[in-house]
């Protein structure tokens, strides 16, 4: 999902980072509208499986930030290096960049925000862990509530841009230690405690919120193609932090929530296990990837848009075969997983 996302930015972003919208945007909007869940999804997930801690601190952090962290510092590193390859960056500047990495990634590659919020989260997750242990559910419920309302706050701001104390020597309005994503873990382990069985009416909901959340997202996408004058414009509809978006997250995650295999020793199941174990070093490289595999097929599919998502598909599973053979390494586990 996260590899179909950045696929479709070479067809609505132009080079010098505006609005481009050619035949391919239409498609990128009804195509990845539906994906844009995609890290919510991750972090619900993550949610569901990491309350309630149960280490004690120091083990917690060595467990999670030796996984998380390590190959993160690795990957910036080799992402310097690859933008110095590409030409985009001198040896001075290249080494800037690495020097930079305990600040904010080392170079611009966009997706690796994803790493520090993730960590963001492992680090308050020993404090809410105990209060979500043990409230009553109509406590966790009133949280959530809140946790959405302030996800409306994005399409508010279109008629009032300061809302409930919003100013500029403010950045912490009323609202805001409710907002963001640790309400998606939350709301993963909610799932878990109070709705972890099987239900008709959890099926039900899942398929209406993920039509509901999807029509809304896509529609929104599509009606501002001709009218928005940046991306950050553009997108609206497609930001974390938008109910709508949320109410994808969440109809994906009751619809598949309760799903198995029916044998687990499958060639299948065994094969999804295995991308599993290396979703997280198809994440860090698939850009590279990516950017190698849309120049060699962009040609094919023009004039045929549509056929974007198969750019996606050879990248993820090019990708993952690249992942699978590093993994063979020594010290491979510092690298992908």
């Amino acid at each position: 999902m996260v590899v179909q996302i950045h696929t479709g930015e070479f067809f609505y972003i132009s080079p010098e980072g505006g609005v481009l919208n050619g035949p391919g945007a239409f498609w990128v909007a009804i195509f990845n509208s539906l994906f844009r869940c995609a890290v919510l999804l991750f972090v619900m997930i993550s949610g569901y499986f990491l309350f309630p801690v149960k280490d004690e601190l120091p083990t917690f952090f060595r467990k999670k930030f030796t996984r998380v962290l390590f190959p993160f510092l690795i990957w910036c590193v080799i992402y310097a290096i690859y933008q110095f390859m590409r030409g985009n960056a001198d040896l001075s500047a290249t080494l800037i960049n690495i020097l930079h990495i305990p600040v904010n990634y080392g170079t611009q590659v966009g997706h690796l925000w994803y790493v520090y919020m993730l960590l963001g989260i492992y680090l308050f997750a020993p404090v809410i862990s105990p209060w979500l242990q043990t409230a009553p559910k109509q406590q966790i419920r009133f949280y959530l509530i809140v946790w959405a309302i302030t996800m409306t706050i994005p399409y508010i701001h279109l008629v009032f841009p300061e809302i409930w104390g919003e100013c500029f020597w403010n950045k912490t309005p009323m609202l805001y230690y409710f907002s963001g994503f640790l309400g998606f873990a939350v709301l993963g382990f909610y799932i878990k405690r109070f709705h972890a069985q099987k239900s008709k009416g959890d099926y039900l909901l899942g398929f209406i919120l993920l039509l509901l959340g999807y029509a809304i997202t896509a529609y929104i996408f599509a009606s501002r193609l001709n009218t928005a004058k940046s991306i950050p414009e553009l997108e609206l509809s497609w930001g974390y932090d938008t109910i709508n978006v949320a109410m994808l997250a969440l109809g994906f995650f009751m619809l598949i929530k309760n799903l198995t295999f029916r044998n687990p020793n499958s060639w299948f199941a065994r094969l999804i296990e295995d991308i599993s174990l290396k979703s997280y070093g198809i994440y860090l490289l698939h850009i590279i990837v990516l950017n190698t595999t849309y120049s060699l097929m962009i040609s094919w599919i023009n004039g045929q848009e549509y056929l974007f998502p198969l750019i996606s598909l050879v990248t993820f599973v090019s990708s993952y075969l690249v992942i699978k053979l590093i993994s063979y390494l020594p010290g491979s586990k510092y690298i992908t997983r």
